[in-house]
């Protein structure tokens, strides 16, 4: 897929700008969240602060060390040896208060509903320290019943998880603990860094170690792949030792700056991010070029376009799959997902390999276009799925669904889970979006307002309206960069219907004659809508664009061609977008460098690692001037000392590295490194191609390489 057939054709500067390697190593993409009052996030200790209070332990009931030994004969009456036998030592774990304890069991599968429900009661009769719930069994016609530890109420379960839905509360499974300090909030903030891994996937890590479900995390939005990042994370009821204890086992993943809050994060809590990154292989007819280029990104930005990896990495781009969601092309839509795609190869490099490790499929070889092209001549889905990795989402939800509900596409659709799902329709929104924006800058240029534009109202003309409001109309919530596989993990919220029609009235307007003589606007309040049902088109010939190009893929913005609402356009809200972005903080310099593999921007980790190296040789130092002090002088000799210059020592490392590597066959190169911040909903991607006046595809730059 080129930027051209999602809508991506424009530049801002008609400078002629360079050539840089994007992403050649995955440290030179560096993403710090940004939260809702401007900090930007870091890892700065890796340490559990003291406990404020030790956790009281949870008691079954009143009776010290009762061994349930009548109940586990009745239970094997009802049940059988082998699930009485699991009880029995699941409840001996829990008496004995192991830290590594299970954290449930799992009963044998069973097609009789009457006695899953026998099951069910005898729980909440005889062992109310345990609740009970239903799993999917081996087949589809069998359920099994998951045994657990109560840690209090109904666990959102019965009558009373109507009021709790009223109350506006959230329902959690059964972690942590019943007797929580209440002095302590019951949520525990941390910072996340990983290394070349997704946000799902670090979680799904984490939460592995933990013994949790990876929807039990709370985090304001997901983060690239191939990078490096730090963003918070919050989990209900759990140590902050216990999560610091998981740092010695961690690959790539580190977590730390623990404290406790009182309310979970969600998506969209975030003001966006900080960016450091390093174009590498620099070369440019002078360095004159490069500081041209670079000025003038900062002076006047770039075209906010919805970056490649909005549509997706396959080749079949996520925009269509879509506007075959609109049109209510169900099975279509199914078979885009499905079938063989063009260059669809599972390469085994360690990044796979790590997924590999990951979702315990080590023994899985080969090529993904093999495993979609056997499914697609032998609709054999049980075979399918056990050649078909995990990480590939939609794709196991579908045949998992189409298993149980054979030809019921609709059904199977839904299966995936609602952030991937709704990515497909939000995508088919950026494409028509794109294209507008084009049109846009190709007709009327970047550096002026015209008649029929329409603008995001100054505070002065738009009357009362709350920050809130403001927030949800122009945040879409779009991260940059969330993943280059097909599991793509953004998620955009409709505004609610209330919401839109105020905002629509106060925050937006078109244009007139009256504007433009006043000239109270700048093209810098240039907006453009994401269809939907209570959003305005500009009053010129711009809105023809998005009914134009609809039109020829058979979508109608203005009426459904079904009843399905969520995958209706005219049941979204839709909202709006700015045309033009400035990076802000913008800052950038040209460095040198002889080895490719050393890093060129220092980390949060690289920095957590000085100062405990420090600390280290600090209290070397001292033990050694105090037993040994005329050999203070030789230990200095072999550590790097601190120096009182400013200079990062990460640069300092890269240049000693360099002196020792100009011998070699390496030549020196030039690099840009630049770090600037965007709000959540623009792609630091599009800035890099404003600036380089070259495509941003994976494809491209692995030909720089």
């Amino acid at each position: 897929m080129d930027e051209s057939d999602v809508g991506i054709t424009c530049f801002i500067s008609q400078l002629p700008g360079f050539r840089g390697i994007l992403k050649q190593r995955y440290a030179d993409f560096i993403v710090n969240e940004v939260d809702l009052d401007g900090n930007v996030v870091h890892l700065t200790s890796l340490v559990a602060p003291p406990e404020i209070a030790e956790e009281k332990v949870v008691k079954m009931t009143d009776e010290p060390n009762k061994s349930y030994d009548a109940e586990i004969e009745s239970f094997r009456a009802l049940a059988g040896d082998a699930d009485a036998d699991s009880l029995r030592a699941f409840i001996d774990q829990i008496n004995s208060e192991a830290e590594e304890s299970v954290a449930h069991i799992t009963l044998s599968p069973s097609s009789d509903k009457s006695h899953r429900t026998a099951m069910h009661n005898f729980f909440k009769e005889n062992m109310k320290f345990l609740v009970t719930d239903t799993v999917d069994g081996p087949d589809a016609s069998s359920k099994c019943i998951r045994v657990r530890l109560n840690s209090g109420g109904n666990s959102g379960r019965g009558k009373n998880s109507k009021k709790r839905k009223e109350r506006n509360e959230k329902s959690y499974d059964s972690r942590g603990s019943k007797n929580w300090p209440e002095h302590l909030g019951k949520f525990i903030k941390f910072h996340l860094y990983k290394e070349n891994k997704d946000t799902q996937e670090a979680l799904g890590v984490i939460g592995k170690m933990l013994g949790i479900q990876p929807r039990s995390f709370g985090f304001a939005g997901t983060k690239d792949k191939r990078a490096i990042s730090t963003q918070r994370v919050t989990l209900y009821k759990v140590r902050a030792s216990r999560l610091a204890a998981l740092n010695a086992r961690l690959i790539g993943i580190k977590i730390g700056d623990f404290c406790h809050v009182d309310d979970g994060l969600v998506l969209g809590q975030l003001y966006g991010n900080k960016f450091t990154i390093t174009l590498r292989g620099v070369t440019a007819d002078s360095d004159d070029t490069i500081k041209a280029s670079a000025d003038a990104l900062g002076r006047h930005g770039f075209i906010n376009y919805f970056g490649l990896q909005r549509f997706g990495s396959g080749s079949v781009p996520t925009h269509m799959i879509g506007a075959a969601l609109f049109r209510g092309e169900w099975k279509a839509a199914v078979n885009m997902i499905l079938d063989p795609r063009e260059g669809d190869i599972l390469l085994l490099d360690t990044r796979r390999y790590v997924d590999f490790l990951n979702y315990k499929v080590r023994s899985q070889r080969g090529n993904i276009r093999e495993v979609r092209e056997y499914y697609k001549e032998s609709d054999d889905i049980e075979g399918t799925l056990r050649q078909l990795p995990r990480y590939l989402v939609a794709e196991r939800a579908i045949l998992q669904c189409l298993k149980k509900s054979p030809g019921n596409y609709l059904m199977a659709l839904k299966a995936i889970p609602r952030t991937l799902r709704m990515m497909y329709v939000h995508s088919y929104q950026s494409y028509l979006w794109n294209h507008a924006a084009s049109r846009r800058v190709q007709k009327y240029g970047s550096d002026q307002v015209v008649l029929g534009d329409l603008v995001h109202c100054k505070e002065e003309h738009r009357g009362k309206v709350t920050e809130e409001k403001v927030n949800a109309l122009f945040n879409t919530d779009f991260e940059d960069d969330i993943c280059d596989d097909t599991y793509d993990c953004s998620h955009l919220d409709d505004i609610s219907n209330t919401t839109a029609a105020e905002v629509k009235s106060t925050l937006v307007k078109a244009i007139t004659q009256e504007d433009l003589v006043a000239g109270n606007y700048t093209v810098e309040d240039v907006v453009l809508p994401l269809p939907g049902s209570r959003v305005m088109y500009p009053l010129n010939d711009i809105g023809e664009v998005y009914h134009d190009l609809a039109k020829k893929d058979d979508v109608n913005l203005q009426e459904s061609s079904h009843g399905i609402k969520e995958f209706s356009i005219t049941s979204m809200s839709g909202a709006y977008r700015r045309v033009f972005q400035k990076p802000q903080d913008f800052k950038w310099e040209i460095l040198t460098y002889t080895d490719g593999n050393i890093p060129l921007a220092e980390t949060d980790l690289d920095v957590v690692d000085r100062i405990l190296v420090k600390e280290d040789m600090d209290c070397a130092r001292e033990e050694v001037k105090h037993e040994h002090n005329h050999k203070i002088q030789s230990v200095e000799n072999e550590v790097i000392a601190p120096t009182d210059t400013d200079e990062p020592e990460i640069n300092m490392k890269a240049k000693l590295h360099n002196q020792e590597s100009l011998s070699s066959s390496h030549e020196e190169q030039k690099a840009v490194k630049m770090s600037f911040t965007l709000p959540s909903s623009c792609y630091a991607t599009m800035a890099i191609r404003e600036l380089l006046k070259t495509s941003t595809s994976v494809a491209f730059h692995k030909t720089l390489n």
